[in-house]
């Protein structure tokens, strides 16, 4: 392995086929050798898989595929998703890499993935970066029978890199990376959408100008890339020379300007105009107590409503400013119909939603117009809080509002959830 010269040294590690894995071992089954998908039984075949097994993919199965995109030849086992099950079995492995890294020095990147800054135990522990690597990768697999693969880089980006690209022609599954070798080893590399943050829309931009590399983009005049992407360009230049300044330290102290709340969801099936203001309505009533339980307030919502695909538009999108912040369920929901009904078309069928409370700060600095009662604001906000109380002690389903009972409601099965899946028990 080539040594690391670089002043820090950072590992990214992942944890293969993670939920596919969890019920492979749950079952006592090889995800190597066994063939095990992770989707809803319930739902339709143009389910997504959460996850496949790597024996799966070793026979040409796309990761993320729908159900119905599964050969008929191939035999596999189905599995329901269990959220609470992999969230736990995440914060497990958590455990392992704190035995070993201090959690200052630990980015979670997701449920599955981090980055750990290993610079200054290297002399601690007088071992390589890929020993130390190996070292907390046994113990996972040691605790949970999770097998993990992994990157080690000189900055955060060249170790995602690693992982994502040079672990997977290894036979440890570990990639190592630092600038030269990156553009000696990758510079070439195609598809280009293979790096981390170049989606299919950036590729498709660059490819009109026959840049098909990153190679291709460190060679362009840069004068050339501002115009195309803006401010975005820096990044892009940055990565193509294996360059990243950010550090672990730097996102621990990052705090945004500005702050929100939101929530999504895709319909399990293609909703009316009518049926649509509803599903808005109770995303936007459990913001509310959201809103309520975190002591916030909102002046602003933003709401997106992404259509059914036979019809091959694009979505509809708009926002509107409250005349007062507030988090008061009865004052935001005339706000949430004035919107719909603003931006909704009612000649085409919805199948996506999301809702965002823009702006949200404490409510200690709440303010109110002329025309407002104060008393039935602070009633209302007192029964909240009382509902928040019962839903907390009893479960989220304990108390409901009549539109969650209609049949095109959707809140019961979604407090059933995590994520958008099945918690699972």
């Amino acid at each position: 392995m080539r040594p690391i010269s670089k002043e820090r040294v950072y590992i990214c590690i992942d944890l293969k086929s993670f939920f596919a894995s969890v019920e492979c071992v749950e079952r006592g089954l090889d995800p190597m050798t066994t063939n095990l998908v992770v989707a809803d039984p319930d739902r339709s075949e143009r389910t997504i898989c959460l996850a496949i097994t790597p024996a799966m993919k070793k026979l040409g199965i796309k990761n993320r595929c729908r159900v119905f995109q599964i050969p008929d030849s191939v035999d596999y086992l189905m599995a329901t998703p269990r959220m609470q099950y992999y969230i736990d079995y995440s914060a497990r492995i958590y455990g392992v890499y704190l035995k070993y890294i201090a959690k200052e020095d630990i980015h979670v990147y997701s449920i599955d993935e981090v980055f750990m800054d290993v610079t200054n135990y290297l002399h601690l522990y007088q071992m390589t970066p890929k020993e130390i690597a190996v070292r907390i990768m046994k113990d996972v697999y040691d605790t949970t029978g999770i097998t993990a693969t992994c990157g080690i880089g000189t900055n955060m980006y060249l170790a995602k890199i690693a992982l994502d690209i040079t672990a997977k022609h290894v036979v440890d599954n570990i990639g190592t990376l630092d600038e030269e070798t990156y553009q000696k080893q990758l510079w070439n590399h195609k598809p280009i959408t293979d790096f981390w943050r170049v989606g299919h829309g950036i590729a498709n931009r660059l490819e009109k100008y026959g840049i098909y590399t990153m190679g291709d983009i460190a060679k362009t005049d840069e004068d050339f890339l501002y115009k195309l992407f803006g401010i975005d360009a820096e990044l892009l230049i940055d990565h193509a020379w294996g360059r990243e300044t950010a550090t672990i330290a730097d996102i621990k102290k990052y705090k945004s300007n500005t702050h929100s709340l939101s929530s999504g969801q895709v319909l399990m099936r293609d909703y009316g105009y009518d049926e649509g203001r509803l599903i808005a309505k109770e995303m936007a009533d459990l913001l509310c107590l959201e809103l309520v339980d975190k002591e916030l307030i909102t002046d602003s919502i933003t709401m997106n409503i992404g259509y059914s695909a036979r019809y091959e538009v694009d979505g509809a999108r708009g926002s509107i400013r409250l005349d007062f912040p507030t988090s008061s369920a009865k004052v935001i929901m005339t706000y949430i119909e004035r919107l719909y009904n603003q931006i909704a078309d009612e000649n085409l069928s919805i199948r996506r939603f999301n809702i965002s409370f823009n702006n949200v700060v404490h409510e200690a600095y709440h303010q109110y117009d002329i025309f407002t009662d104060p008393e039935e604001l602070k009633k209302e906000h007192d029964l909240q809080k009382a509902m928040i109380d019962i839903k907390n002690k009893y479960g989220k389903n304990a108390i409901l509002k009549g539109m969650n009972l209609s049949k095109e409601g959707t809140t019961m099965e979604r407090n059933r959830q995590i994520g958008g899946h099945r918690s699972g028990s």
